[in-house]
């Protein structure tokens, strides 16, 4: 038996999601030395990135990470942008593969069973080029409201990665921080004793999880951070530094 000493990785893999319009790749985009694998059309204006080619099947996706894992060329960020159309392609894979019309073609719910596989192998490739060259992995995704059944309480809505719930829970479980971006909600009553939810401009990395949103992290991380449109990157890597 074999004992090493074992310790926080200096390179993380997040997951930034939020409704669209929240600014998760102008940050995504302020890492260090980044390369981007551009799943969505477009870019916010005044963001410039390298980004690879011809990334329009689960396929090319598999290829290019082996090609990163073999050679690195520097980089020091990969940003897959977005998760969730990154999702669409894998699905699609996985029925060409098999031969379905859609991912529900085979009973009890078996399609999204046999896409745990696929995602495994994602999951493994990222892991391994970020073991290797030190590369940090940040994932974008759009938000979903989930309901969510607590036997320890009355059911309720989550904001959640936009993703199945199967391949959700493989991608945060893989994640050292998952950051909810968002506006900071407050309840208002008026005088008539009208509810009703106003939020301001200001924009937040949200680090911890709750009932009304699903987050995480590893590093000791406040409970929320303010995200101003020109926040360096390196406020957030000093915690995992």
């Amino acid at each position: 038996m074999k004992i090493s000493a074992a310790s926080c990785n200096a390179s993380p893999i997040i997951l930034l999601y939020g409704h669209e319009g929240r600014g998760k790749t102008t940050l995504a985009a302020k890492a260090p030395k980044p390369l981007a694998l551009l799943l969505e059309r477009g870019l916010p204006k005044g963001v410039t990135i390298d980004a690879v080619e011809d990334v329009t099947s689960f396929d090319n996706i598999l290829a290019v990470l082996r090609d990163l894992y073999a050679d690195a060329r520097g980089y020091q960020s990969l940003i897959i942008d977005t998760i969730d159309a990154l999702e669409a392609l894998l699905i699609e894979h996985v029925c060409t593969h098999n031969g379905w019309k859609t991912i529900e073609s085979p009973a009890y719910g078996k399609g999204f069973v046999i896409a745990d596989a696929e995602w495994q192998r994602f999951i493994r490739a990222i892991s391994a080029i970020r073991a290797k060259h030190n590369i940090t992995i940040i994932m974008t995704c759009h938000a979903e409201i989930v309901n969510i059944n607590d036997p320890r309480a009355p059911s309720y809505s989550s904001y959640q990665p936009k993703l199945h719930k199967r391949g959700r829970g493989l991608v945060m479980d893989a994640c050292d921080a998952v950051l909810f971006v968002a506006e900071d909600l407050r309840i208002l009553t008026d005088n008539g004793d009208r509810v009703r939810a106003s939020a301001g401009p200001q924009r937040y990395l949200f680090c911890e999880g709750a009932p009304a949103f699903a987050a995480k992290n590893r590093f000791a991380m406040p409970s929320k951070i303010a995200l101003p449109i020109d926040l360096p990157f390196e406020e957030l890597a000093r915690y995992w530094a």
